[in-house]
């Protein structure tokens, strides 16, 4: 990056957050705060080991500084401030996660931008789903990473003192790392039917919530598209399966016509069948429903993380809090435009030609020296795209 650029962002970061109002993290005092400013060469001076009371005023701090990028900690210390983690003091720490695009095994590199982002938002309602549902947490904040990615900081008062192997358990489960099917079913015990004098013990996936829950809804549309099948076209796409012969894929056409209740109930004990189906359904739900975050985030006591309302260094984007229900029509490459780079136009000299969406816009840019709308100069400079042009 060339010196006039490094200057014009600089100054015009500035700008911005003279501008902004910043709402800091609970606790803000007794965090770390750490930054990024625009120094010259290819890498970057990373600035941490700074309490609240070290930067000051945290809007006069970033209006003086204009820092490349911003962040502070997940942990809360008895003296944030100090130069090791150990005269720190660890008190607690926020749970956080972080997906990032580049890191989901959905994309690939000829994707877009705009279609990375989309997978990634994907795979931000299955961590919630997560969250929310399997693990009952109340106190979530989820964010725009101002990149290719988003941040769920869960601040809910049970996790505050978790240690990191009890962090990495939480990450093996929403990742489905070391499930045993078994450990995922129910037993009942039942007695007094028909043709049973004695109780015996019945296998059930249940049929809300975990990961037992999500199989057997993969297990439950199955069995219901057999239902509808004629009995052939149903025999031939059950004996597809693995171990599926001739006589358990009679037994599975019969039970969906004549018993589909047990299915419906997730007893498995209806007929072994099901438990193989099930068995074998488990890996394809994982790699499905799984979240893929980035693990060492969540399981880092002493993480730093993006502070929302900053700018993104590397894009010029903001980073953004999104309200719950805001998440499903959030749109990060028109939202998180900031709008002190809406004013007006700039001229760029493009290194990196191709197409870009951004702010509703598709631009086709080709390589040399340009017009283009600030936010899309700011774009293409903080990515490495474009240098800044003379006026």
């Amino acid at each position: 990056m060339q010196e006039r650029t490094r200057a014009y962002l600089r100054g015009r970061f500035g700008d911005h957050y003279r501008r902004q109002e910043i709402t800091p993290p609970p606790d803000a005092n007794e965090r770390e705060w750490g930054y990024v400013p625009w120094t010259e060469g290819p890498g970057e001076s990373y600035v941490r080991h700074n309490a609240l009371i070290d930067i000051g005023n945290l809007e006069d701090f970033l209006a003086r500084e204009r820092p490349k990028h911003v962040y502070f900690s997940a942990g809360r210390y008895d003296d944030p401030g100090a130069k090791t983690m150990q005269q720190k003091g660890w008190r607690r720490s926020d749970l956080i996660f972080d997906l990032d695009a580049d890191h989901l095994p959905s994309t690939t590199p000829d994707d877009s931008y705009k279609e990375m982002l989309a997978a990634c938002k994907d795979a931000l309602f299955r961590l919630l789903d997560f969250l929310e549902e399997d693990f009952g947490f109340e106190e979530l904040e989820v964010v725009f990473s101002g990149s290719r990615g988003y941040h769920v900081h869960v601040r809910d008062e049970g996790i505050q003192q978790l240690d990191r192997d009890a962090r990495r358990e939480i990450v093996d489960y929403v990742r489905g790392i070391g499930l045993e099917f078994d450990a995922l079913t129910d037993e009942e015990t039942v007695g007094g039917t028909v043709g049973r004098e004695t109780p015996a013990d019945n296998l059930y996936l249940p049929t809300e919530g975990g990961w037992g829950s999500r199989i057997h809804e993969r297990l439950y549309s199955m069995m219901a598209e057999i239902r509808e099948l004629d009995e052939e076209e149903a025999l031939e796409r059950l004996q597809q399966y693995d171990g599926i012969g001739e006589g358990k894929a009679n037994a599975a056409y019969n039970l969906a016509q004549n018993r589909f209740v047990e299915i419906e109930e997730g007893n498995l004990s209806a007929h072994a069948v099901f438990k193989q189906l099930a068995e074998e359904f488990t890996p394809a739900v994982v790699a499905e429903h799984n979240a893929p975050i980035d693990e060492p985030v969540s399981t880092d006591t002493n993480r730093l993380i993006r502070l929302p309302g900053s700018l993104h260094g590397g894009s010029g984007l903001s980073v953004q809090r999104i309200p719950r229900d805001a998440i499903e029509m959030f749109d990060p490459l028109v939202d998180a435009v900031p709008e002190t780079f809406r004013s007006h136009e700039i001229t760029v000299e493009i290194t990196g030609p191709g197409v870009v969406e951004l702010d509703g816009d598709s631009f086709t840019l080709e390589e040399g020296v340009d017009t283009v709308p600030e936010y899309l100069g700011v774009f293409l400079m903080a990515r490495g795209r474009a240098e800044k042009g003379e006026e």
